[in-house]
């Protein structure tokens, strides 16, 4: 009969036995594979200029290091308790850019964790199918994807002269600020381009009254 102090007794060589050496390579391996399956489907649902290959390799070193975690705190009880108390004083700082990275990196350590339980039929079955939720509806692409223009003015004149322009050339424009000082008017407009033309801005930036004039996208990239 196991006693209290049994469950707790410290041993290396009793616990590295609970786990067989083809069992936990089986699992790593799993987990590998599966790691890669979510990082194709990132690489291929992902909407935006400049891929992060550091996050994408985040998501296949999350995956595998979930599932050793998990196969290690399911030998030994002493294991577990250590393992929450080491991962209580974790502190993340990188900031995460997309909603849709959240998804993936909970995606990879649920991967993990069902995979180190023993259910690989439900590993790859929900994988295959979160997978391809995403490619359907996650890589659409709008054909009207929204920008805001940000356009400084020395004076009213120019500013009426800059709204005629971006009328005649944009698809619509509505004004989201405003600001005003000595020698200078600052709008915001959120502007539908025409067949994604970006080459009015340069006819704009050439106007005497106009000092500076930049299309951003929503995502945060900018249009030259």
């Amino acid at each position: 009969m196991t006693t209290f102090e049994d469950l707790f007794r410290f041993s290396l060589f009793d616990n590295s036995t609970a786990i067989s050496l083809p069992d936990g390579l089986l699992a790593l391996g799993l987990s590998l594979l599966l790691g890669l399956f979510i990082y194709l489907v990132y690489r291929k649902t992902y909407s935006g200029v400049m891929l992060s290959r550091s996050f994408g390799g985040s998501l296949i070193a999350m995956t595998m290091i979930t599932t050793m975690a998990i196969l290690t705190v399911t030998s030994s009880a002493l294991l577990s308790l250590g393992m929450v108390g080491a991962l209580s004083i974790v502190r993340f700082r990188s900031a995460i850019k997309e909603p849709m990275d959240i998804a993936f990196l909970f995606w990879a350590i649920t991967g993990g964790i069902v995979i180190a339980a023993g259910m690989i039929p439900m590993a790859v079955i929900g994988s295959l199918v979160i997978g391809l939720v995403l490619i359907l509806f996650c890589n659409r692409k709008s054909g009207e994807m929204p920008y805001m223009l940000m356009v400084t003015c020395t004076d009213a004149q120019g500013e009426r002269t800059a709204e005629e322009y971006i009328t005649r050339h944009v698809k619509k424009a509505v004004v989201k600020s405003k600001s005003a000082q000595a020698g200078m008017i600052e709008t915001t407009y959120e502007v539908l381009l025409r067949d994604n033309n970006t080459r009015f801005l340069t006819g704009l930036t050439q106007m005497d009254q106009i000092q500076n004039a930049a299309l951003v996208s929503y995502n945060g990239d900018t249009v030259k």
